[in-house]
C-alpha cells in the first residue's frame, strides 16, 4: 500500500527499517528533508532542553567520512581484509541522505530534567525522523556502530570527544522491499495493574 494512501495508524504499524546497503536513489529533496527534520523535532522535550542536534552530511562529507572510516578500520584491525576496509570506506555513502544525530545534555536544566529524560528525547527525535521518512514514501535506517563512539569520527564532524553521537540515519528509496521480521508481540510486554 502506498504511504500516501495509508491511515496514519497503519503507516506506524507497517513502518520497517531497511538496511542501509539496500537504500538507493532518490533521497529526499531539500524541501522533503526539511519536513522530515521538522517532524523529527515534534518530540517530548520536558523543560525545553533541546538536547538534540541534526547534521546533514553532504555527498562530499560522506566521502570524507568514509575515507576516515577506512583508515581507522585498517589502523585498528591488523587482520582487516581489503573487503572489510572497502566496506567501511563506502559505509557513509550507503544511502543518498545521511544524518548524524548528536545528544547535547542541557546542563543548566539537569537538576530538574535528568540526563536520562534528555536522552529519551533524543531517541524520540530519531524515531520521528524514521516515521517521517516512511510517511513521505522513503525508507530509513538508524544505526550507531563503532563510528558513533570513536573520538576521531567525532572530531572530523566538528564535535568534542564528550559529544554523544546518538546515531547515523540513512534515508532514501528502497532498492528492494524490506521483509517483515518476527517482532515482540503486545502479549509479551503488556501487563495491567488495578491497584
Amino acid at each position: 500500500m502506498n504511504a500516501e494512501k495509508m491511515l496514519p495508524i497503519d503507516l506506524l504499524r507497517k513502518r520497517r527499517s531497511l538496511v542501509a546497503a539496500k537504500i538507493g536513489d532518490p533521497g529526499p529533496t531539500e524541501h522533503e528533508l526539511g519536513l522530515i527534520i521538522e517532524a523529527g523535532l515534534r518530540v517530548p522535550d520536558h523543560g525545553r532542553c533541546g538536547p538534540w542536534r541534526v547534521q546533514v552530511i553532504s555527498k562530499n562529507g560522506q566521502l570524507a567520512l568514509g575515507k576516515l572510516y577506512g583508515e581507522l578500520y585498517r589502523r585498528e584491525n591488523s587482520d582487516a581484509s581489503g573487503e572489510q576496509i572497502e566496506y567501511w570506506l563506502n559505509r557513509p555513502s550507503s544511502a543518498p541522505c545521511l544524518l548524524v544525530i548528536t545528544c547535547h545534555i542541557n546542563q543548566a536544566k539537569i537538576e530538574k530534567i535528568p540526563a536520562s529524560e534528555q536522552h529519551l528525547s533524543v531517541g524520540a527525535l530519531c524515531q520521528n525522523i524514521l516515521n517521517a521518512s516512511h510517511a513521505l514514501g522513503y525508507v530509513a535506517q538508524w544505526l550507531t556502530e563503532w563510528p558513533s563512539y570513536h573520538d576521531e569520527v567525532k572530531k572530523i564532524l566538528g564535535h568534542s570527544a564528550e559529544t554523544e553521537i546518538s546515531g547515523f540515519i540513512f534515508i532514501g528509496t528502497a532498492t528492494e522491499e524490506p521483509s517483515e521480521r518476527k517482532r515482540v508481540s503486545a502479549d509479551e510486554v503488556v501487563s495491567f495493574w488495578d491497584g
